[in-house]
């Protein structure tokens, strides 16, 4: 399959992208700068660019978006905007979105919602929750949104993964366990249309 990965240089894009080339798939590594990625095409883009994404999506079988919210304080307005827009375009292109830990639901209650939910996570936990919302809403759109566990960080695939569906599905996940999820699913889709989760084992 053909890939346009937006984000494929950052933590968990670059994984998706190595994993992907991996199982001998063709990829466009998406970023800001349009840097050069070992083993694919290189393309620059932002996400709140439609025409590229457009564009992308009309070559490319899957489109994934794994580029997270400001962490620095910024407004997430634009980024909100981009996938509220992206939500409403139909586009040849499956649609694979890397969601945030903090938008899963324990007992149908989300994560940031709970007691103790650290303050500095609250801004991006709830800006994916409207980006899950607008997912969710719509309508003749090929989509899937993998959240990681409460815990995701660098690391190898462990061979062993736990998959959930709203709720978490364990406390922690290594990028490598997570690009693997993705893969699986994209290859062999069981969660369309819909969120999933995924943790080591």
């Amino acid at each position: 399959m053909k890939f346009a990965v937006y984000g494929a240089t950052g933590m968990v894009g670059s994984q998706i992208v190595a994993e992907a080339l991996t199982r001998g798939h063709q990829v466009t590594a998406v970023s800001h700068s349009g840097k050069t990625v070992e083993g694919t095409t290189s393309a620059a883009a932002d996400l709140t660019d439609i025409s590229a994404y457009r564009k992308l999506a009309a070559e490319n079988d899957v489109v994934v978006l794994s580029i997270p919210p400001s962490r620095t304080g910024e407004d997430h307005q634009a980024f909100i905007d981009a996938h509220e827009e992206i939500s409403e375009t139909l586009v040849p292109a499956r649609l694979f979105v890397v969601g945030g830990a903090g938008a899963t639901e324990i007992d149908g209650v989300r994560l940031v919602d709970t007691p103790g939910f650290p303050e500095a996570y609250m801004p991006e936990a709830r800006t994916m929750g409207t980006v899950l919302d607008f997912y969710t809403s719509a309508s003749g759109l090929d989509w899937t949104m993998l959240a990681p566990a409460p815990e995701i960080a660098p690391g190898p695939a462990t061979g062993s993964i736990v998959l959930g569906n709203d709720s978490p599905a364990g406390e922690r996940v290594s990028t490598g366990d997570f690009a693997v999820a993705a893969l699986d699913e994209i290859e062999d889709p069981k969660h369309l249309h819909r969120r999933f989760t995924v943790a080591s084992a």
